[in-house]
């Protein structure tokens, strides 16, 4: 299956380290290669890089491992195709607007027999059941909130519930973010860290780099990172439970 990876800073920061690790396991440290995507938000827009081209051979990822693009919300994915076929239509992340916000969706896992019918603006470009899910839970979202945006509390409750209805289907890691905040949720794997002064250095599980990020940070930056494996070698990350949805600002979770 798929892997993912996001970050949530309260300072617009760079995951140079980070995705380096995390675009090996495209194809050189593990099975992950049949397409790779990333998303920054910046102010209220989205860079959004796909390829269908595995993480490891792509010179777009190439790019991203060495162009510092700073942003306080990121998610990024490495696909194993389980449903779909390998073309960009089917590379995460997703993105739509709802509310006047950029939406970001990403997903790891496989939902069987998972054909709601969709009967507003949001419908599926590709044939994945990633893709189907993103569009089920924006459309089920509109439903139940119209045309205003609810408070965090408020929409925190209704993601509980439908990540809780789609992943009685199968498994749904997932990861969602409008700019603001970050929301993820744990099916069977997702582990993350808060990074915060005092820094220290950290040592990459799949590949020989490490960085010393007291030298690169402000005693005022934090940073968490949530990804489907841990990243490095040397430092504690912690798992989420299986059903937990967490929501992370400001580079912390809240919840």
């Amino acid at each position: 299956m798929c892997q993912l990876l996001g970050m949530n800073c309260n300072v617009p920061t760079d995951i140079v380290f980070s995705f380096t690790g995390f675009a090996n396991r495209g194809g050189r440290t593990d099975e992950h290669k049949d397409g790779w995507g990333i998303a920054f938000f910046e102010g209220a827009g989205v860079r959004l890089f796909v390829d269908h081209e595995s993480a490891i051979t792509s010179p777009i990822a190439g790019l991203i491992k060495h162009y510092p693009i700073k942003s306080k919300n990121v998610i990024a994915h490495i696909r194993k195709a389980t449903q779909g076929h390998i073309a960009l239509e089917n590379c995460h992340p997703f993105v739509r607007e709802l509310w006047g916000h950029y939406w970001v969706f990403a997903h790891n896992g496989d939902l069987k027999n998972f054909a709601p019918i969709l009967d507003g603006a949001f419908r599926p470009v590709g044939s994945t059941d990633s893709e189907l899910a993103f569009c089920y839970l924006l459309q089920q979202l509109r439903k139940r909130f119209g045309d205003v945006l609810p408070s965090r509390e408020a929409l925190t409750d209704a993601l509980a519930a439908l990540t809780a209805e789609i992943g009685a289907y199968g498994i749904f890691n997932m990861m969602l973010s409008d700019g603001s905040a970050l929301y993820a949720y744990c099916s069977t794997k997702l582990h993350y860290i808060v990074r915060q002064y005092p820094f220290t250095q950290a040592i990459l599980s799949d590949e020989d780099v490490s960085v010393d990020f007291s030298e690169v940070t402000t005693p005022n930056d934090r940073v968490a990172i949530i990804v489907t494996e841990p990243l490095t070698t040397n430092e504690r990350w912690h798992p989420f439970a299986s059903g937990e949805l967490k929501v992370f600002v400001d580079g912390l979770p809240t919840s």
